[in-house]
């Protein structure tokens, strides 16, 4: 008799992956007090394809409207969806806040967005919607699991050079900001009665191997992502203002 198989499972190979997703180079950059703050930012350009393409993601791929009236498992997934669609104006705000809005033609925009220097991130949404377009419900919300994990790891460190920056500027950053931590959990589902009710589905083994699957594919590609943007943080240095360049020069000799 073969074994039973539960979402539990699932949700522990998402828990170790990100703790090996949070240890990656791209985190100890933007962590380095050494740096300017918004310098440790600058690859947020090379982020919009993917960032923009996520609110069609919840529109489109993976909120259902009609579906089975005990498919409680979508009836989640949807009222997440309707959250996080919201989140990419956020992102547009933070361009122009942390002026990385530059004044340039269309065709020099879509060159970049289509670009060399951001071609992982572009293959990030042909593969997620490739895993979930056509998947069931379960798939898309292990899929929607992974997303939160990382998301979680990312605000929880860019939260933090946003907080510096603040003192710096006196500015807010939505998207980049704490703001956006606090909705962004690490969880697609937010109350505990729920969550225990995600972890104890059971999967049959095709739904088992789907999802591990769709985790490995998308951790995969995001850690990929991440030393695409580390390389375009390196290679685009921003121009600091005088208020950043005496508060980077304070810190190094804080820490020297």
């Amino acid at each position: 008799m073969k074994g039973k198989f539960i979402m539990q499972e699932i949700l522990d190979i998402i828990e170790f992956k990100k703790q090996e997703f949070a240890h990656l180079p791209l985190f100890k950059f933007m962590q380095d007090k050494s740096i300017a703050p918004r310098q440790r930012l600058s690859f947020a350009p090379c982020m919009a394809h993917f960032i923009m393409s996520f609110s069609d993601f919840n529109k489109y791929i993976f909120r259902v409207r009609n579906y089975y009236s005990d498919s409680k498992i979508q009836e989640a997934i949807n009222e997440h969806t309707n959250e996080d669609e919201a989140h990419s104006p956020w992102f547009l705000v933070d361009l122009e806040v942390l002026g990385l809005n530059p004044q340039c033609n269309f065709a020099k925009t879509i060159d970049f967005i289509w670009g060399e220097e951001t071609k992982i991130t572009r293959q990030i949404s042909y593969q997620v919607a490739g895993l979930t377009l056509q998947a069931e419900p379960v798939i898309k919300l292990v899929a929607i699991e992974a997303l939160e994990a990382m998301g979680n790891v990312f605000f929880s460190v860019s939260s933090k050079v946003t907080s510096e920056l603040e003192q710096i500027t006196q500015k807010e950053y939505v998207y980049f900001g704490e703001s956006h931590l606090e909705v962004e959990t690490g969880h697609t589902m937010g109350a505990s009665e729920v969550e225990k009710y995600f972890a104890e589905i059971e999967l049959t083994e095709l739904q088992r191997q789907e999802a591990i699957n769709a985790v490995e594919k998308i951790f995969n590609i995001f850690s990929q992502w991440t030393y695409e943007l580390l390389t375009y943080a390196h290679n685009h240095p921003v121009e600091l203002a005088q208020s950043e360049l005496e508060q980077s020069k304070s810190k190094l000799a804080i820490c020297r």
